[in-house]
């Protein structure tokens, strides 16, 4: 799979890029909430809007009530999901990944929330991330909870093995949160300490349409903070924003970096 980049790219308000970098070097804490559009220009396809995965795919397939009633099932149509999002391609962190890196190495950002499950904020260098979604890059014993690198487990499904199974005889998960399943209360509970302590979120990339991740801006919103939107498209949040940056995410986040 190779990123197709020859759409041209909209043009962006330079006194809005103006405007977020003066909030990013005004905040004394921010925090980034990443979503399918960090990664796309990184050649990893959204699951959402025109020409997403769910186009392609039944989410109903990937729910946790198949997982429990067919393993089997499940477990062959994540084969060819996986196979619709990576193919042979080994995606790499992209500008806007290495922005966010800079950002933090500069002081001037606290932490990434990630809805993405892609371990690319991590392969970039990004010191504290919040998978909220979990990872793509683990599989989890259903029932010991033990935690494994996904890749072999998925060579051994592809090879027969399927459903592939834990020593103790448990099914393996991917380990990312399912349809009807939770986010893990650890984990959304560090996302809401993160946003009520925060004075600037960042939500880039991201359409805000998830829950419970798109009730993060009310709480930034509520406390006080400020509350910046960085996306192509219109959000289910946006009239809750500060600031509304129309752009790239792999062009306004260097030039941010590039102000500060």
């Amino acid at each position: 799979m190779t990123t197709d980049r020859t759409e041209p790219t909209p043009t962006v308000d330079e006194g809005d890029v103006d405007a977020l970098a003066e909030s990013v070097g005004a905040a004394s804490s921010t925090v980034a909430l990443t979503g399918a559009g960090v990664s796309t220009a990184s050649g990893i396809p959204s699951f959402r809007g025109e020409d997403g995965l769910w186009d392609r795919f039944d989410p109903m397939d990937f729910h946790r009530q198949r997982f429990d009633a067919d393993p089997e099932g499940f477990w062959r149509d994540r084969l060819s999901l996986r196979t619709a999002v990576y193919g042979d391609h080994d995606p790499e962190p992209n500008a806007a990944h290495r922005a966010l890196v800079d950002l933090e190495s500069m002081g001037f950002l606290d932490a990434v929330l990630t809805q993405n499950t892609d371990g690319l904020h991590d392969d970039a260098g990004t010191e504290r991330v919040v998978e909220l979604h979990g990872t793509t890059r683990r599989v989890v014993c259903d029932d010991c909870g033990d935690r494994a690198e996904a890749s072999p487990v998925f060579e051994r499904a592809a090879d027969g093995d399927c459903p592939p199974r834990c020593g103790c005889g448990g099914v393996y998960k991917p380990d990312v949160v399912l349809f009807g399943e939770s986010l893990s209360e650890g984990t959304i509970a560090t996302a809401q300490r993160l946003a009520q302590e925060c004075d600037l979120l960042l939500a880039a990339g991201t359409s805000l349409a998830v829950r419970p991740v798109s009730l993060l801006p009310k709480l930034v919103v509520d406390g006080g903070g400020t509350f910046v939107v960085l996306n192509l498209e219109a959000t289910e949040r946006d009239a809750q924003a500060d600031l509304i940056v129309r752009g790239d995410v792999t062009a306004v986040l260097p030039s941010v970096v590039d102000r500060l």
